[in-house]
């Protein structure tokens, strides 16, 4: 068995830890993609995933279990919601918000590289980077439906702001907990 020696100062890109959460975040992103929630607009608790990973892993870790999740989606494994996968899952009307998790990702990774990881830098860059991911979305799925802004806003962005609102706040004071008990 063969180790790689890294220079003195240099970090390994992961540590077999980091693997390890952006593996079992990656899985709790499809497990909450396929709780379905029925309410007056059904939702799903992926966003609630994503936040919690971003939370608990920070922006680094947490932008790479996004983008893990979206690839194992991607190659075909069912993990979106609906139990959907593949390029098709990921080029439909609501493929844009998929792919806008990323940005929400971004977003939360350079606030927190920035200006740090306080609650002060958590909550305004999931929000921010929530909105991204809205706006990404939404343009998609204009795109894809061909229809006005209007109406792309009021069947797929303001019946799910409160909702997002409030998995994000269940998420901050989960993941606030958790991290109290648990070394990431």
């Amino acid at each position: 068995m063969s180790e790689t020696v890294l220079a003195e100062g240099q970090k390994k890109v992961f540590t077999a830890r980091e693997t390890a959460f952006i593996a079992v975040m990656s899985a709790l992103m499809a497990v909450c993609s396929w709780i379905s929630i029925p309410a007056s607009v059904p939702f799903t608790l992926q966003t609630f995933a994503i936040f919690c990973a971003l939370g608990l892993l920070g922006g680094r870790n947490g932008t790479f279990s996004v983008l893990v999740y979206i690839l194992i989606g991607a190659v075909g494994i069912p993990v979106f919601s609906g139990f959907s996968g593949g390029i098709s899952a990921l080029t439909s009307y609501s493929g844009g918000y998929i792919t806008g998790f990323i940005f929400l990702a971004l977003v939360y990774w350079g606030a927190e590289k920035l200006f740090g990881d306080s609650i002060w830098v958590r909550v305004p860059a999931m929000i921010v980077g929530l909105a991204v991911c809205y706006a990404f979305g939404t343009a998609w799925f204009m795109h894809v439906t061909q229809t006005d802004l209007k109406y792309a806003l009021t069947a797929c962005v303001f019946p799910f702001i409160p909702i997002d609102l409030a998995k994000m706040v269940l998420a901050i004071v989960i993941t606030d907990r958790v991290k109290k008990v648990v070394r990431f």
